[in-house]
């Protein structure tokens, strides 16, 4: 158990020290969501409110929620793509032949991009009142609460693409066409009230849907019109750690079952 503790200890902190050590990395993760955020809800604003159960809300507020959640899609993505780079260093192979078990190396990179990725979050949840989103303790602890499991299961879901990945050209090009449409698809920026009946069901089957639903009810209170018609806090908090478990188990049943495609 200690060595298990310290082979996760290890894995997290090379991670974070890895992002730490790349400022413009840093850089690039905070201001892109920063930026999109600010040009979106600038260009759309004036001609785009979208539709809630309660009428209309103004689109950089209801966009916000959704800039943070691309915030921890992004950081998911750069940590994992560390994986093809620790292969081509060999650092991977060494990792792999270490007596400890395979379900500690995924856990310890999980663990590293989740931290990243709920950090970066919680420092773009400042802005919240920015967005004409009021900020007090408790509603960043029960957001916390939400984005560690999300950050979680998108950080799991890309360990499972990058493993299979050869180049880190081949891993953007399956990023593009979808862990993307993931968060495109999930209600962020546009609302499922109005869309067609067959977009709505992809927006109701995926399962980043529901991590930003628990994320807008965290936010808001639960008679606030923004939050009418969305899933319940409890229903869509059980949908993230369901896709929490299983995005970790597929990425520990390709660590074991791919080890040595990996090693060599």
């Amino acid at each position: 158990m200690r060595r298990s503790l310290l082979a996760i200890r290890a894995l997290l902190w090379r991670e974070v020290a890895r992002f730490l050590r790349e400022r413009n990395r840093v850089a690039g993760a905070l201001l892109q969501p920063i930026m999109f955020w600010a040009l979106f809800g600038a260009g759309l604003g004036p001609s785009f409110k979208p539709p809630v159960a309660g009428g209309a809300v103004p689109y950089q507020e209801y966009f916000f929620p959704g800039v943070v959640v691309m915030i921890l899609l992004f950081t998911a993505i750069f940590s994992t793509v560390s994986v093809i780079e620790d292969r081509k260093e060999g650092f991977l192979q060494s990792v792999l032949v270490a007596p400890i078990p395979r379900s500690i190396v995924v856990l310890g990179k999980v663990l590293g991009g989740t931290i990243l990725a709920t950090g970066q979050g919680l420092v773009l949840l400042l802005l919240a009142p920015f967005a004409h989103i009021p900020l007090s303790v408790p509603m960043a602890g029960l957001s916390c609460v939400v984005l560690v499991p999300l950050a979680f299961g998108l950080t799991a879901l890309s360990l499972c693409i990058a493993w299979r990945m050869e180049s880190t050209q081949g891993f953007h090009a399956v990023m593009t066409v979808f862990l993307m449409p993931l968060w495109l698809l999930s209600g962020a920026p546009f609302p499922a009230l109005g869309v067609p009946v067959w977009l709505r069901a992809i927006i109701a089957a995926n399962p980043v849907t529901y991590g930003l639903a628990a994320f807008r009810r965290a936010l808001y209170p639960a008679g606030a019109p923004i939050v009418a018609g969305l899933p319940s806090f409890g229903a869509s908090m059980a949908v993230t750690l369901l896709f929490c478990a299983v995005s970790f188990g597929a990425a520990l049943a390709l660590a074991r079952g791919s080890g040595g495609r990996a090693a060599a």
